[in-house]
């Protein structure tokens, strides 16, 4: 929910280096077509993807899954080329039940691409102005007076991370069913003092998105749950998709139980790092992961609570990046939006108003990640190639530190572009 899902955690411990890049946060090729493949529609010659081979896929989905522990996953790959489906293992420790793509699991982060969606709809109806103060719709925010909308959509408040405090890992690990509010998360974020002011640097943060679901509720008047339901899922028939009301801790069935070894804050903060006993132990099959499947999500909601399906994600994406959620005006804005995490790495990878963007050679794909204690996830988007790619998985770290989602997700890129991601 809180650690970075950009390329530069993809293989875990690993810093890459690219032979011929200066950009080791980015995956960049040799020149970047901005202007040929960041719009959706734009064309740039033939395909970009290999003949994909569905037993071959097949085969590096099974591999990973081994060499990280994965209990389970699956990679849904649509392209012109077909539909292809590899997924592997067990949505259930010590159980047979294979996973599948209308099996429902936790999809974290990429809740901010639909609360995103919500704020700049709001913003299309002229019901709210993206440069508006956040203190024009929830008082009491350290110097809310001074920071917009668009910066909370673009992470760049300044503001607390409240997931960085040790009391949320705590509670999840200690009391699981613990239902919180708004309030009680902002408090946390709020006692702490802002890391920067104001728009001066990017810096990924659950705090904002905590505070876009309180406009989002203020200004259309419902609770958030209803409020994307009646405005993204029912409109675009994901018919299996939901933010739960907070004090619901179930997943609709079929769902996939989330594994994650040791303390909750190991998918939240990303430490502390796994011991060698533990590792060893793991490896050998005497320490299972925890099951952390029943973790009532309010403590995150409108950041990361959203539940759905592989097969739900690929219709939101692709209708997200393809133009079916604004009218052409604010689609431009929120491509318009996209600015380097980096400043000093201009060609590095960018988020803007709750999506991330990857581009390397003359490719260019759209994304969003999510983590949260049992699942990690990525869907994603190429409009030239017409490529959707959502893959997800039910354990959120490997032993060795690597989001697995993210290491599978960097690994089909490889396995179907004819210019790799690794090049």
């Amino acid at each position: 929910m809180k650690r970075a899902f950009g390329i530069s955690r993809i293989i875990g411990k690993m810093t890459f280096e690219f032979p011929i890049r200066a950009d080791a946060s980015l995956l960049v090729g040799v020149a970047l077509l901005i202007a040929a493949c960041s719009r959706p529609g734009s064309t740039a010659g033939s395909s970009a993807l290999k003949p994909i081979d569905q037993a071959a896929l097949q085969r590096m989905v099974d591999t990973t899954a081994k060499e990280l522990l994965i209990p389970g996953a699956v990679v849904l790959l649509r392209t012109p080329q077909g539909d292809f489906t590899a997924a592997s293992g067990t949505t259930q420790l010590n159980t047979k039940n294979p996973p599948h793509t209308d099996t429902h699991f936790r999809i974290a982060s990429n809740t901010k691409t639909m609360t995103a969606a919500v704020i700049m709809q709001l913003a299309q109806e002229s019901k709210l102005g993206l440069n508006d103060s956040v203190s024009k719709y929830v008082p009491g925010v350290p110097n809310g007076d001074n920071i917009t909308i668009a910066q909370l959509l673009e992470m760049r408040s300044g503001l607390y991370n409240y997931t960085n405090d040790p009391i949320i890992s705590k509670t999840i690990d200690t009391d699981p069913a613990r239902v919180w509010t708004p309030a009680e998360l902002l408090a946390i974020a709020f006692a702490h003092p802002p890391n920067f002011s104001p728009g001066k640097e990017y810096e990924y943060n659950n705090t904002n998105y905590a505070l876009l679901g309180l406009v989002a509720e203020k200004v259309d008047g419902k609770p958030l749950a209803q409020v994307v339901h009646d405005r993204l899922f029912g409109p675009q028939n994901m018919q299996h998709t939901e933010l739960p009301f907070s004090t619901v801790n179930t997943i609709p069935e079929p769902y996939s139980h989330g594994y994650l070894y040791g303390s909750s804050s190991v998918a939240l903060v990303g430490e502390p790092p796994y011991s060698p006993e533990v590792q060893a132990a793991a490896r050998a099959g005497t320490l299972l992961p925890k099951d952390y499947t029943d973790v009532n999500h309010s403590n995150v909601a409108a950041a990361g609570g959203v539940i759905s399906t592989a097969d739900d994600l690929t219709t939101w994406i692709k209708a997200l990046v393809g133009g079916k959620v604004f009218n052409a005006d604010y689609q431009r804005r929120w491509f318009d939006s996209l600015q380097p995490e980096d400043p000093s790495k201009p060609k590095g990878q960018k988020y803007g108003y709750g999506i991330a963007q990857l581009s390397w050679g003359s490719n260019t794909i759209y994304f969003h990640g999510g983590e949260t204690p049992g699942y990690n996830s990525k869907i994603s988007y190429d409009p030239t190639n017409k490529l959707t790619l959502i893959i997800w998985t039910n354990l959120t770290v490997s032993l060795d530190g690597q989001q697995t989602a993210n290491t599978l997700w960097v690994k089909v890129l490889d396995h179907i572009y004819k210019v790799s991601p690794l090049r």
